[in-house]
């Protein structure tokens, strides 16, 4: 391709909105531009990547025997009805009532669509497995869409399903796709670390989700020292702490507290440390609440909790149900006395184990002191468990290894979803005995955009984007330094014969001062740039310049064609 007649709009400003540098640089290089909060077009060379990946994607899957479809994006409010998930999704699902008042989805995902095919073509054991795929724009009403393409309101995804007829057969064709996610994520040049994942939305019993390990990512990674396990933050499990000993302490003792109604406040009044207080959530499923025991300095890991639940669908309590249940405002609720009026109390481990501490009234604008854990509320009981239900911190162990943390991406996850969908939307077949049975099902998720970002991310410099090879725009770039003739036939003859050998080659042919010119290479973050200049090329040379590589060489334009062509080919090799 010419530049002169492709729309590359690069900027030297960065973005006033764009807080990290993958925004930054897609912005930048003009792979994209924003038309409304969360949402983007993209631009030739975005669009150029897009594809690369989306060809990659699509080779792995075809290659385990997933045929691709293509569901609609707008879905059938009724079908999201049936599985619980217009509520499980609240806010953020997309949805509007058309014309002739129907409700729809705008899909966030496709677990419905994609079963409802299932419940209607899929009716024998003879039939399984079939594992289905589509490319395609997914929305989600995000309140605050930030950090460009990682947490945007549409984007491009790659969901395949997968239905069977027994756990084998499932786990069969969960490996051979989690094995083609590791040939997806390697060939697109990613360094990726696999952890154990909570299913969230989706349900089910068992997950992997890979995780491109940067500064930026909005994921926290939890690994053992020995680098043995992984999980992401939702499924870090952690060690009981050990019980602190018994101390002496009083009776409980009611300390004023006016408007401490959160934990730092409530802290500077009765001159403890969050550590030293007892945090009391209260969370709704259905009609029953549930009480919830963390130390002030913990945070309640609701994933674990939906674990805990079984799976059942859990939020926050609303304030009406608070006050009803403790008979005092938001932030002033506490353990003691209150055990016996929840359905469920989970008290986390780390409250377990200690000695005494600090906690809400259930009267508002006060706080107890001297409250000793089974002395004053109970740790056993009918309703009662000890758990672990919060997130790890730094100073946890797990098998009593030390816990370390680091932030990615997540670029993808495969799911094991049993039966969960199948049953609601009645995806049934016949087994080999005639008796009907719901479908077992896998689901598996990359998204196309976030493999950008997360290369971009991990490979860039003060210059622009370093981009791996296989998702580049372009592989090769020329760029004439001088608008001599002599210059601009020879980068010609280089274009056409790169051309011809299968090289993705953008000419830079626009009339413009060759310093420009280079700074535009080096932000597009194409891995090779092959300058033609006058001084090298009346010595019948060319200059050759990786991306990654601060000096160029000097290749005779004789020979330059086989010679880059070559060097692409290596490239493109050490990715596989």
């Amino acid at each position: 391709m010419r530049y002169s007649q492709t729309l590359i709009p690069t900027v030297k400003e960065v973005p006033a909105d764009a807080e990290i540098i993958s925004h930054q640089l897609m912005i930048r290089a003009g792979l994209m531009r924003k038309l409304a909060s969360g949402t983007y077009i993209y631009l030739p060379a975005g669009l150029r990547m897009l594809q690369k990946v989306m060809a990659i994607v699509r080779e792995e899957m075809n290659a385990t025997g997933a045929q691709e479809i293509v569901m609609p994006v707008v879905q059938p409010m009724e079908l999201w009805q049936r599985t619980g998930r217009d509520i499980d999704y609240g806010e953020t699902l997309g949805k509007f009532t058309d014309r002739h008042g129907r409700g729809n989805v705008l899909s966030p995902t496709a677990e419905e669509g994609f079963t409802y095919l299932a419940a209607c073509e899929l009716k024998s054991y003879k039939q399984l497995p079939m594992n289905l795929y589509q490319l395609n724009t997914k929305y989600r009403d995000e309140f605050r869409p930030r950090f460009g393409v990682l947490r945007s309101r549409e984007f491009m995804m790659k969901d395949a399903y997968s239905f069977h007829a027994n756990e084998d057969c499932l786990h069969k064709t969960y490996m051979d796709m989690y094995n083609a996610y590791r040939r997806v994520f390697s060939r697109c040049g990613l360094d990726y670390v696999i952890v154990l994942a909570e299913s969230g939305e989706m349900g089910g019993s068992g997950s992997h989700q890979f995780t491109v390990p940067c500064d930026n990512g909005e994921d926290v990674i939890v690994y053992t020292q020995d680098n043995q396990l992984a999980w992401n933050i939702e499924k870090a499990p952690v060690d009981a702490l050990s019980k602190q000993l018994p101390v002496e302490v009083g009776p409980v003792e009611l300390f004023h507290t006016p408007k401490a109604g959160k934990i730092d406040d409530a802290c500077a009044y009765m001159k403890v440390k969050p550590y030293q207080l007892i945090k009391t959530l209260i969370y709704k499923s259905g009609e029953a609440l549930i009480v919830v025991l963390v130390r002030g300095d913990h945070e309640v890991n609701t994933e674990k909790l939906t674990r805990l639940m079984g799976g059942a669908h859990i939020e926050m309590a609303d304030e009406a149900s608070i006050v009803s249940l403790t008979g005092a405002a938001v932030g002033f609720a506490g353990p003691v006395g209150l055990c016996d009026k929840a359905a469920e109390v989970f008290i986390d481990y780390g409250v377990a184990a200690m000695a005494v501490g600090a906690t809400g009234a259930n009267k508002t604008d006060y706080h107890i002191m001297n409250v000793v854990p089974g002395r004053d509320f109970p740790l056993a009981g009918p309703n009662i468990r000890i758990v672990d239900v919060r997130n790890a911190v730094e100073g946890d162990t797990y098998e009593g290894k030390k816990l370390l943390f680091k932030r990615g991406i997540e670029v993808g996850q495969v799911f094991k979803l049993g039966t969960k969908y199948s049953v609601k939307l009645e995806a049934n077949f016949l087994d080999a005995d005639g008796v009907e049975k719901p479908a077992l099902m896998g689901c598996y998720g990359i998204g196309i955009n976030r493999i950008i970002a997360s290369a971009i991310e991990n490979g860039h410099d003060e210059n622009g984007m370093i981009l791996p090879i296989a998702i580049a725009p372009w592989e090769v770039i020329i760029t004439p330094a001088a608008p001599d003739e002599p210059v601009m036939q020879a980068a010609e003859q280089l274009y056409k014969a790169l051309s011809e050998k299968g090289v993705e080659v953008l000419l830079d042919d626009r009339d413009l001062r060759a310093g420009v010119k280079f700074k535009d290479a080096d932000l597009l973050g194409i891995p090779i740039r092959v300058t033609v200049g006058k001084k090298t090329l009346a010595e019948g040379n060319v200059e050759v310049k990786p991306r990654t590589e601060k000096e160029a060489s000097l290749i005779p334009l004789a020979t330059a064609a086989e010679a880059v062509a070559a060097q692409v080919t290596r490239m493109k090799e050490n990715r596989r």
